[in-house]
């Protein structure tokens, strides 16, 4: 129970982010946009994947007069990935989206892609993320995107200052999805003025036009689930124990698109409990987020101000309250008092 418990949790923080469902003549096999989010591309319709790649994962060190909470011990500094061609070519900067880490599946898939098509391939990890949080954020308050792209363009010069005698690059491409494709843009117009990079393409996969539209929209999944948003305890609840007996009842080995794919054919979930599912998975980002911004800044919004944490320190406790917050509790009541503080009279 213990180990499905934690593959479904795991399968929900790598769901995709929401999209509408493909047109009729498009040959995409679920009709909702539900669906379609959770189980992703079906096997049969994928790609051949290319063969192994040469991937290096790395850690840099980006702000070296940091002291960091003795709770985050492990983060030794930025995660990011390097695929690199063994002759001269160009270099793509692949950004990840909500909440994601440089090693997200999707992130993965496009580096093999790319890889494969004659690019040198870095993954950086997207802002919201605890370990950019932590060890890359001037603020270590993500959601303000002109300083997001400060922070991932510094990132991304350092990285490049790093492995420049290793490889040799003709040029360089910038590419973002959701959240990172928003950001790419950022980036993109940052570099136009500080041409470090002079970016040959850049590439922005489905990314938010307005944050708070955006976070509004995903949090209204959550009002249907029965008992609204503070009832996401019991919903999750209520999804594991279907899950499990779903899985005890047929022969699958493990948790993966062709179990995720029988339950759907099977009418496990209702569409409510389908979106509901996908405003969890977007919820359990947010407390990672959170988190870690509360803990960096010592802002006393989870955790009482000046409270020391320890190796040895129970966190769960912080976790609940934390997915009870959503994006806009995060934004009202946390980001922009912090951003009012320092810019008196923004609105």
């Amino acid at each position: 129970m213990k180990h499905l418990r934690l593959l479904i949790i795991t399968c929900l923080v790598l769901v995709p982010t929401l999209c509408r469902a493909a047109d009729d003549g498009y040959g995409y096999p679920f009709p909702g946009a539900y669906e379609a989010t959770i189980l992703g591309t079906p096997t049969t319709l994928k790609p051949q994947p290319p063969e192994a790649i040469p991937v290096q994962q790395r850690t840099i060190d980006v702000l070296p007069d940091l002291q960091k909470p003795e709770i985050f011990f492990y983060d030794e500094g930025v995660r990011y990935s390097l695929a690199a061609q063994e002759k001269k070519a160009p270099l793509v900067f692949l950004i990840a989206g909500t909440g994601s880490s440089n090693r997200a599946p999707k992130l993965v898939t496009m580096m093999e892609e790319l890889y494969t098509a004659g690019y040198h391939v870095v993954t950086l990890p997207s802002p919201t993320h605890p370990n950019f949080i932590i060890s890359a954020s001037s603020s270590h308050v993500p959601g303000e995107l002109t300083e997001d792209a400060a922070d991932l363009y510094r990132l991304m010069e350092n990285i490049w200052n790093r492995i420049k005698g290793e490889i040799e690059v003709s040029d360089f491409s910038l590419v973002g999805y959701s959240l990172g494709g928003t950001q790419a843009a950022f980036v993109a117009k940052l570099d136009e003025e500080r041409k470090r990079f002079n970016f040959r393409k850049v590439l922005l996969i489905n990314p938010a036009v307005n944050l708070y539209t955006s976070m509004a929209r995903i949090e209204a999944l959550l009002d249907k689930i029965p008992g609204g948003p503070r009832k996401i305890g019991a919903f999750f609840n209520s999804m594991l124990a279907k899950f499990t007996a779903f899985y005890r009842e047929g022969d699958f080995i493990g948790i993966h698109n062709e179990f995720f794919y029988a339950a759907y054919k099977s009418r496990l979930l209702s569409e409510d409990e389908g979106g509901g599912l996908i405003g969890l998975s977007f919820r359990i980002n947010a407390a990672g987020m959170i988190f870690a911004s509360d803990l960096m800044t010592n802002g006393g919004y989870v955790v009482p101000k000046h409270k020391v944490l320890v190796q040895s320190d129970l966190l769960e406790d912080y976790f609940q309250v934390c997915v009870h917050l959503s994006f806009l509790d995060y934004f009202n009541e946390y980001f922009y008092p912090y951003f009012l503080m320092l810019r008196p009279g923004i609105t």
